[in-house]
């Protein structure tokens, strides 16, 4: 499949494409992230934890990116505020969708979700802070007019985010490694798996090749078909950002997957190493990013949330203390969490 993309991307690229071509293209962009999913737990399986994590976390990221750049480049004002709808939407995704849908299955299929507090609340912190620097405090600004940093404070903001990761994942792979590893019912860190065997080294390398090439043929068949989705979504008469909300929701795919299966070993604490680490990258990653192409691209770059927005991101971060800091869950903590991301969605689709 990861083949198959590049090939069609090399045979589309640059050209208008027909409505029978695009769901063409559309069904290889799908069947491209399920191989990203497939290639990513390899390597993943490999390293182990809490490496295996950051594998999917950092690809995604990667499509992130490139698919905000791209869009941007070619939107020219109206894609102003598409890095921060982007953004917002992966971390109520992540924050809400994914651990309330990994939750839910771990809670109704093991009694209850069992994951590490401290390794939990330490990610669920670095995401509120980086969040609120990046997303919240263009709003409150007054060097520039709306909601948008200048260019002093763009930096700041983007520096910041590299270092927060950079620390985090210090502490997640070298310093503190046991804290995010998945636990047992008695509470001691699982350091390995025993489902299956690890891959050879030569399987994994295999592996991190097709997920290059998955990658590279995710990005450029999106890049194909966003202008349709552009379009439709105009003629459906919905916002903007709801763009914003379907990148997200695309690139995210390969994490809920991931974060689902591991839910269903009773390995919460993985799933929760995926959501926040995607929900955390997503910020950390995309937002230094986006600083650096807002050099060359024409146009604003607007990252400050409305009161609405801000209020959600207030709630999430409320709720989510209070879901990790127990240390279990029920499905009434998954089924919050989902209930908070369904009202995300339908304040995105009739703000």
């Amino acid at each position: 499949m990861p083949v198959l993309a590049v090939v069609l991307l090399a045979l589309t690229w640059g050209r208008g494409l027909p409505g029978a071509l695009v769901a063409l293209v559309t069904l290889v962009l799908a069947g491209s992230v399920l191989a990203a999913v497939h290639h990513a737990e390899v390597v993943a399986h490999r390293v182990g934890e809490p490496f295996g994590s950051l594998v999917l976390a950092v690809a995604v990221t990667i499509i992130e990116v490139a698919l905000i750049v791209t869009l941007m480049a070619d939107g020219g004002d109206k894609s102003s505020t598409l890095a921060r709808d982007t953004v917002f939407a992966a971390v109520m995704i992540a924050c809400n969708g994914i651990v309330g849908l990994s939750l839910l299955v771990a809670s109704l299929r093991h009694g209850t979700a069992l994951f590490n507090p401290e390794g939990t609340g330490a990610a669920l912190a670095t995401v509120a802070t980086l969040a609120t620097l990046s997303l919240v405090l263009p709003t409150f600004t007054t060097s520039k007019p709306g909601p948008e940093f200048s260019t002093v404070q763009l930096t700041f903001a983007a520096l910041s985010s590299l270092i927060l990761y950079g620390l985090f994942v210090t502490t997640q792979t070298v310093r503190h490694r046991d804290y995010f590893l998945p636990v047992t019912r008695q509470g001691k860190a699982i350091s390995g798996e025993d489902h299956a065997s690890p891959p050879s080294a030569r399987t994994a390398w295999i592996s991190l090749g097709l997920l290059g090439l998955a990658l590279v043929g995710v990005v450029g068949l999106a890049k194909g078909v966003s202008p349709t989705i552009e379009s439709g979504v105009a003629a459906a008469g919905l916002p903007h950002a709801v763009v914003g909300v379907i990148i997200a929701l695309l690139v995210l795919l390969p994490e809920t997957i991931a974060a689902l299966r591991a839910a269903r070993r009773d390995r919460v604490q993985t799933s929760l190493n995926l959501a926040l680490g995607s929900a955390m990258a997503s910020i950390g990653l995309t937002i230094p990013a986006v600083a650096l192409a807002s050099v060359w691209l024409s146009g604003p770059l607007v990252l400050g949330l409305g009161p609405t927005h801000m209020l959600m991101l207030a709630l999430t971060v409320v709720v989510s203390s209070l879901t990790v800091v127990p240390g279990r869950a029920t499905p009434l903590q998954g089924g919050v969490h989902l209930v908070l991301f369904a009202a995300y969605l339908e304040l995105a689709v009739n703000p």
